[in-house]
């Protein structure tokens, strides 16, 4: 932080990070409760899998929509909406019974939840200079990885005090008490009644190369090989996202052989590394900058460094069948998850009135490939193993990285539009 500028926006940072902690939290109460409630209602893997992609359909189509929206409506009341919205239909999962009915609530969950990234990315790139961005996302992200780190242990708890369906409505009520506090605090960095004319003098002290004041259409960013670049870090990336949060938790339970209790006290291990590792992922390019290299170098670095580590970590979750070096493998892959930061690119490359917009296209993308690959998951895992899931993952991050070096080339640099 640079002294005497203020701190409003670390404040922001914080809201954000909670933000996002909410919205893992409740998509992430179904996948610890999966087998306690797959045995209960007797449900298949192939029924958890059309659950899951009742989630993933809204939350692709909806996408694209939530980041134009969110370019109208602005991050203050875009976020009321969304938030509100989804604590809503985390609450109904507790009242349902049966596949459809979970997956009624799923979507519903999917179509609110959409609009947090694009809400979240934009309101970062308003409050934080072009060398905090990555951090204030990395802080956005980090807070889905402590909602997911959460989940375990609270939802446990809950569980075995009180039911499964219990854990929806609580998870659910903890939601409004953050729209409270956005509705009270968050306002944009111009119409801020608590900010400091130097701290908005320092937010604004990249500025950003826009020719014309007329918004850029959906056609003309997808006639860009940058915009590709974006969205090839989503369509490759996102399908492992979801693999880890929905996945995991079932993983650990049937093939490790972790009680539910077991899961409350260990399984939020490898989510605290994702966390660390989505703050690490902005702290380590910010450090090295503040050392002279360029924000291209910096972040291509870490982004390479964990595409070399998590391939390692699934090796590893190969040669043992030990428990805890599993848990350590997966926690090495989560922490190199979180590290790479594919979310974090548009702002990096993009200026800000297009940041709602290509978050949310990104997401459709990744969002279609989320949803064949759950399928495809479902399959395999009740028919081989999971081994070949790990074996896919462990690829995608490095042929990522090299398709973003193709598309994008230089990040730092803000395209005039």
């Amino acid at each position: 932080m640079d002294k005497g500028t203020g701190n409003i926006r670390w404040g922001i940072g914080a809201l954000l990070f909670f933000v996002s902690a909410l919205n893992y939290l409740d998509r992430q109460v179904l996948s610890v409760l999966a087998p306690s409630i797959q045995k209960e209602l007797r449900l298949s893997d192939m029924d958890y899998s059309w659950i899951t992609s009742s989630f993933l359909l809204s939350y692709t189509i909806l996408y694209a929509i939530s980041g134009r929206l969110v370019d109208k409506w602005g991050t203050r009341r875009s976020l009321l909406w969304f938030a509100g919205g989804w604590s809503v239909a985390n609450v109904l999962h507790g009242f349902a019974k049966t596949v459809a009915q979970f997956c009624g609530a799923r979507f519903l969950l999917g179509a609110a939840e959409s609009g947090n990234f694009p809400a979240g990315v934009k309101a970062a790139a308003e409050w934080f200079p072009l060398k905090e961005r990555a951090l204030a996302i990395g802080l956005l992200n980090a807070g889905s990885s402590a909602g997911a780190a959460v989940a375990a242990p609270l939802v446990s708890f809950i569980t075995l005090a009180w039911g499964w369906q219990s854990a929806f409505v609580a998870t659910g009520i903890i939601g409004f008490v953050w729209v409270y506090c956005w509705w009270k605090y968050y306002y944009t960095p111009q119409t801020h009644p608590r900010i400091t004319k130097k701290e908005l003098q320092y937010i604004e002290s990249d500025t950003e190369p826009e020719v014309s004041k007329k918004k850029a259409g959906i056609r003309q960013l997808l006639g860009m090989r940058q915009s590709w670049g974006c969205f090839v870090a989503r369509i490759f990336i996102d399908p492992c996202t979801y693999f880890l949060i929905f996945w995991i938790p079932k993983y650990l339970q049937e093939e490790q052989s972790m009680s539910l209790n077991l899961v409350g006290y260990f399984a939020w291990i490898p989510y605290l590394a994702l966390a660390i590792g989505t703050i690490a992922g902005g702290i380590i390019p910010r450090k090295l900058i503040s050392n002279g290299w360029s924000l291209n170098r910096a972040r291509k670095t870490v982004m390479l460094t964990a595409s070399l580590l998590i391939p390692l970590c699934c090796l590893a979750l190969f040669q043992s069948h030990s428990l805890s070096i599993a848990l350590m493998a997966i926690t090495g892959v989560m922490f190199g998850h979180g590290l790479w930061g594919n979310i974090t690119l548009p702002a990096e490359v993009f200026p800000k009135s297009v940041q709602g917009t290509l978050t949310g296209l990104g997401g459709t993308l990744g969002g279609c490939a989320s949803i064949l690959t759950q399928f495809a998951i479902g399959w395999t895992v009740q028919n081989v193993s999971y081994t070949p899931v790990f074996i896919a993952v462990g690829l995608m991050y490095l042929l990522t990285f090299f398709g973003v070096q193709l598309l994008i080339g230089k990040l730092g640099q803000i395209i005039r539009l």
